[in-house]
């Protein structure tokens, strides 16, 4: 087995960019960061890193086809070495909330369980497979929140409902982007049951909920930059779900970087609630 192989299954940059955004919850949550708050970062890259490798076991003869030369199918790392290294991996991110609070060992113990359903079952089910790395990607923002108390999660409910709303209309139109490529693998996904116009109709009805959200007064929010900043992401999140609205196959919704867009409105959330935060 390869060393540089356990570093390339855990996809690093995915595994630490997770773990720098959740510093970036606390510090939206608090205005600041503290040296104890290091931790959330690394139980974040930890957790991550242990969905990504679990996910790689569960995949393993997809990949055979499709990435042969990911560490598993191309003999770098055994089946039952991967199997291992996820539990540690997890065993070592739960290790470490245990120095946060009770409310982030909490929901990076939620977490952990949503990955492992996610690899074992979640991600073959229509929607729910999307709901859940819509949570997952939301719920970083909730943990960064969680270090500093419920006071602290609560601040950062309106950037994590924006984030799940938002990352579902994503994930369903990546979904119809790639109709053709998952009926050949068996998958079941939304466009294939409900068809990419009524996917494109959903995704933009969940945009519209992300934007409606966005002007809930939650938390210490309201203000003349938040209010500037937000609405120019609303219009970047609605822009990018109508994009796909009038689309009815995969070619013509991959043609309109729906899903490029809405991931840039996201990152334009992301900066407005981190600005905000601090002035």
């Amino acid at each position: 087995m390869s060393a540089s192989a356990f570093i390339t299954i855990t996809r690093p940059h995915n595994a630490v960019v997770a773990g720098l955004t959740a510093l970036i919850g606390y510090l939206i949550a608090t205005g600041t960061l503290t040296p104890p708050s290091l931790l959330l970062a690394v139980v974040v890259a930890l957790t991550t890193a242990g969905g990504n490798v679990i996910n790689d076991v569960f995949d393993v003869e997809i990949d055979r086809i499709n990435r042969p030369k990911r560490p598993i199918p191309a003999g770098e790392i055994s089946l039952a070495g991967a199997k291992a290294y996820t539990a540690a991996l997890f065993a070592g991110g739960l290790l470490v909330a245990t120095l946060t609070t009770t409310l982030c060992l909490a929901i990076a113990l939620i977490n952990s369980v949503i990955l492992i359903a996610y690899a074992v079952r979640l991600k073959r089910t229509p929607l729910l497979g999307n709901v859940a790395v819509a949570y997952l990607t939301a719920s970083v923002f909730l943990f960064g929140g969680a270090f500093a108390g419920v006071e602290g999660l609560v601040q950062n409910l309106s950037l994590a409902a924006i984030t799940f709303l938002a990352t579902i209309a994503r994930e369903v139109l990546k979904d119809a982007e790639d109709v053709d490529g998952d009926a050949a693998g068996g998958a079941r996904t939304l466009p294939m049951i409900a068809g990419v116009r009524r996917t494109g109709a959903f995704a933009f009805a969940c945009a519209c909920s992300a934007v409606l959200v966005s002007l809930l007064p939650f938390g210490d929010w309201w203000g003349p930059f938040y209010l500037a900043g937000i609405a120019v992401v609303d219009i970047v999140i609605l822009f990018g779900a109508s994009r796909g609205l009038s689309c009815t196959t995969p070619g013509c919704v991959r043609d309109s970087r729906a899903t490029s867009i809405l991931r840039a409105g996201m990152f334009a959330a992301l900066a407005v609630f981190a600005v905000a935060a601090v002035i």
